[in-house]
């Protein structure tokens, strides 16, 4: 027996020695062995694969693919999809039209045209305009610097403080004129996000409705396809909102820096027409007629 019980303890000291003894050589390598046995798993997954390169779908699975052209897109959003095409279309129609439309009306060249605002300043400050005159001169300009000038000009003579009040009246219809369309723009630029969002809210509802009619909860595969397709409606939205709310932007700056423009030169015929400019005007000629006798 304790030749036996020897021999047993004996044979345990040898096993723990070589099983520390192979553990000391295994565990330096221990990260390769792990990452080599998990590249040889994915490859096995790569082999598996479809020769079209699509990963293979597991047996028993047949979820649907995801759509990558604007039909099959449509078909599979079904009615959700049809629905929010036409309000799409339309509202990028209607930000391409406006846009165009307001970025020729607010030309500079149009809305404040050099030639007449120079030729008009120069003859007033040389007294070579009178009230009939100028108002013809305006109306035959035809542009909204002109009809500011026409506002003012029609109280020719009053005080600095009435021919102000009636530039500031007729600028404020002009500048309504100037931002009428802008408003049609912001509001792309708010509604389409709205609209985007609603639809990706019913398309995931419908799509929850379907996993959860169909009993198959399991399939992640075709509640992915149905959350993406219904986060498309929300970035069609995004995709016409932002251009759309740039260009609002843009547009804004443009008239704002046409209406500081337009002020500036208001002022310059409030200081030439008002009573108190035409008086001065009448002294200065006055003593400079006086000055020519005497010499």
């Amino acid at each position: 027996m304790t030749h036996s019980s020897s021999r047993i303890e004996t044979g345990g000291v040898r096993c723990r020695l070589v099983t520390r003894f192979v553990w000391k050589m295994v565990r330096p390598v221990l990260p390769i062995l792990l990452l080599v046995l998990i590249g040889g798993v994915l490859v096995a997954q790569d082999a598996a694969a479809g020769t079209d390169g699509t990963p293979a779908k597991p047996a028993g699975n047949s979820g649907p693919e995801m759509p990558t052209d604007p039909i099959g897109i449509m078909k599979q959003l079904g009615w959700m999809g049809w629905v929010f095409l036409v309000p799409f279309v339309v509202a990028t129609l209607i930000a391409l039209w406006y846009t165009v439309e307001r970025m020729v009306v607010l030309k500079r060249s149009r809305v404040i045209p050099k030639p007449f605002v120079e030729r008009f300043l120069e003859h007033l400050r040389h007294g070579k305009l009178d009230r009939n005159s100028s108002l013809k001169l305006c109306e035959q300009s035809d542009s909204p610097i002109a009809a500011v000038f026409a506002h003012g000009v029609r109280k020719w003579g009053k005080s600095s403080v009435e021919v102000e009040q009636a530039i500031i009246d007729g600028g404020e219809r002009q500048v309504s004129e100037l931002r009428v369309h802008l408003r049609v723009l912001n509001g792309v630029a708010t509604v389409t996000p709205l609209l985007g969002l609603l639809g990706t809210v019913l398309g995931m509802i419908q799509a929850f409705n379907d996993i959860a009619t169909a009993g198959s909860m399991g399939k992640t595969e075709q509640l992915a396809v149905g959350i993406s397709l219904a986060l498309l409606t929300t970035a069609c939205g995004l995709m016409i909102a932002i251009p759309t709310l740039i260009m609002y932007m843009f547009l804004s700056g443009r008239v704002d820096a046409l209406v500081m423009e337009m002020d500036y030169l208001a002022q310059s015929v409030v200081q030439m027409i008002s009573a108190e400019a035409l008086t001065e005007q009448r002294q200065q000629r006055d003593s400079g007629g006086r000055s020519k006798r005497a010499v």
